[in-house]
Order: structure tokens, then sequence, then C-alpha cells
């Protein structure tokens, strides 16, 4: 088994807390509503988004996969912080063990957010990752904030 580790940067005029609302705190419910091509559903097979807890995604019609179970490893809501696991589903494409990603929100110079996010790869036998798969995978990650990011700009009272 290897380790791959990607770690990548996003800056954002939203603020850090109003950012880890929409996307963390209350992303299981935002998010399908703002990319419903890309997720139809989030729902907690164990727990309430603490840590521990276990959520089912299942991805929408423009998306290749069918679903994916996530752990929820880490919340923390004063340092805006959140890990997680992708620990089931056709994600792994039975190459991979598990993925976990680490987020961190800090506060840019000015008043916005920067969106610090280290992604671990835990590879199954000897299977290595294409370059080109990651990239593919952090593109559809920066559709996806850049999509939220326009949400809440839009809608600066949500």
């Amino acid at each position: 088994m290897g380790v791959f580790t990607y770690e990548s940067e996003i800056v954002t005029a939203i603020p850090p807390a109003k950012l880890f609302k929409a996307c963390i705190l209350d992303g299981d419910t935002l998010i399908p509503q703002i990319l419903p091509q890309a997720f139809k559903s989030v729902e907690y097979i164990e727990g309430n988004g603490e840590a521990g807890s276990i959520k089912k995604v299942t991805f929408g019609e423009g998306s290749q996969f069918k679903y994916m179970k996530q752990k929820v490893e880490a919340v923390d809501k004063d340092k805006f912080v959140y890990i997680y696991s992708v620990i089931e589903g056709d994600a792994l494409m039975d190459k991979l063990e598990k993925i976990t990603y680490e987020t961190q929100l800090e506060t840019s110079p000015d008043g916005g957010s920067v969106c610090k996010t280290t992604s671990k790869y835990y590879t199954i036998g000897e299977f290595e990752l294409k370059e080109e798969g990651i990239k593919a995978g952090k593109e559809k990650a920066l559709g996806m904030f850049k999509a939220i990011e326009a949400y809440l700009l839009a809608n600066p009272n949500t």
C-alpha cells in the first residue's frame, strides 16, 4: 500500500465562518440544491455529522459514480477544520483503500478565505495514481467550489 498526498489552495472573498457553515455544516442539504446534477442526496447512516459519523452520498445523473460512503474524522468549528474519509463506493475504483480529505479555512488579508486542502490517497497493492486522474478530480472539486462560491455571493443572506 502506498499513500499519495496532494495539496491545493483556493482564495475566495467569502469569510471563513460563512464558507464553513455553507460547505460543511449546511453542505449536506445546500450542495445538492446548488449542484443537483452532481449530487442527488446525502444521508447519515450513523451519527449526525460529528466525528465518527458515516454518511452516504448518492451522486446525480451527471456523475460517473453512483455513491460513496464518507466517515467524518474531525470537525473543528472554531478553527474551521473538517476531515473526512471516503471509505466505500465506486469512486475508490477497487484500487484505493480510502481517500482522506483535510480542509482548513483561514482568513485572508482582505477578509475572505484561504481554503487549504490536503488529499491523501491510500492505494491497494502496487497501484499508482496517474497525474491526469488527480488533475481531473481537482478540476471537478474546483468547479463545485466555484458553484458554491457563486451561490453565496449571489445570496449574501444565506
